[in-house]
């Protein structure tokens, strides 16, 4: 059976709105028109006003109200229109619901759930582009899901509305309409993907790719390409960021000696480089993985630029060629000269075009 990411989603809060009294739906023209990207399509005529509120332009206020809420005991799902404008509620998101648990000793919980898309979309220039995959994982208290295919964003929005904790649950625009086949066990009323659980999309042997939302496929694609070539690729789907399975990317590792990274984020401090920090601490293995890897850890990302308008083909474009560069490289070459020079050229590859762009330097 073939579902949208959209209408997967949708469903998820109809059966759990239908499930739990104390779950309701808030945000920005989520109720009469249906959600500026339909996610909500129909629920506002099924559950009405109580249930599903539309509220001002004041994601401070709403997701105030939301996070108070969730403290008297009901179970909110805060919808931002882009995740984007959640810096207007950063400190609701942060101080108010991720902190609560601990301040108290414990003895309260904030069961809500902040939802909306996140990342680069088409054209949206930069104030509607990026990922915040890395600024709410760095948050302790908070839970982060990221869900690629139409049954990871309904098990996961399941699994984040039943969470007693905080959820940030980041979906992307790109991916609402996209149709994908679901198993017959995911479409059950009690279906829940547990959220610190990676998936792994493709067994391969020479390569470990890690990724997560809309970056999965491209990975997968680079996958298939690279087969023909005799270069097999095991992708990880992280579908959640924090808590991170660790121990599945350590175990693929241990298997193909390499391992990519690659995500939407800019490349300092992102979730990749957390990756990198893991595998070599080497904490959640009793062996010593980074000694089993045969090349240094790539982490593929976004340039170190703000987004700008009408790039996003460009920019995926990009991507997805540098991946297959860094891959062939990994499998086929091992002299150090080559591997800096590739790179470099890989590097100079997704940046040069933005360096046009950029109004000054960026270091």
């Amino acid at each position: 059976m073939s579902v949208t990411v959209r209408d997967a989603l949708n469903q998820a809060m109809d059966e759990e709105l239908e499930r739990d009294e104390r779950v309701f739906l808030m945000g920005e023209e989520v109720a009469q028109y249906d959600g500026a990207y339909k996610v909500s399509r129909g629920l506002w005529k099924k559950y009405g006003d109580k249930r599903i509120i539309d509220t001002p332009i004041s994601e401070m206020g709403f997701a105030g109200i939301a996070v108070g809420s969730a403290m008297a005991g009901l179970r909110p799902i805060c919808e931002f229109m882009t995740f984007n404008f959640s810096m207007q509620a950063i400190d609701q998101v942060i101080n108010s619901a991720a902190k609560t648990y601990y301040m108290s000793a414990g003895l309260q919980s904030v069961p809500i759930v902040f939802r909306g898309p996140n990342g680069a979309s088409a054209g949206v220039a930069a104030q509607h582009s990026q990922c915040f995959a890395a600024w709410y994982a760095h948050c302790p208290g908070l839970k982060v899901v990221s869900p690629w295919n139409s049954e990871d964003a309904r098990g996961l929005l399941k699994a984040a509305i039943r969470d007693d904790n905080p959820v940030v649950f980041l979906e992307n625009e790109l991916m609402y309409g996209v149709p994908f086949e679901m198993s017959e066990e995911s479409n059950s009323k009690d279906f829940v993907i547990p959220i610190g659980k990676a998936k792994i999309e493709r067994q391969g042997t020479h390569v470990t790719l890690v990724s997560h939302s809309r970056y999965v496929g491209h990975c997968l694609d680079a996958a298939a390409v690279l087969a023909k070539e005799g270069i097999e690729c095991e992708v990880i789907n992280l579908r959640t960021i924090r808590p991170m399975d660790v121990d599945t990317i350590e175990g693929s590792v241990m298997k193909t000696n390499h391992l990519v990274t690659v995500e939407g984020g800019w490349p300092q401090f992102g979730v990749g480089a957390e990756i990198c920090a893991k595998i070599m601490e080497g904490r959640s293995s009793q062996e010593c993985c980074h000694c089993l890897l045969k090349e240094p850890i790539y982490c593929l990302l976004e340039y170190f630029t703000i987004m700008v308008l009408l790039v996003r083909k460009t920019l995926f474009f990009c991507l997805h060629k540098a991946l297959l560069e860094i891959l062939i490289h990994l499998h086929w070459y091992v002299d150090t000269y080559l591997q800096k020079c590739c790179t470099k050229i890989v590097s100079l590859f997704i940046g040069q075009f933005f360096n046009l762009l950029s109004f000054r330097d960026v270091k």
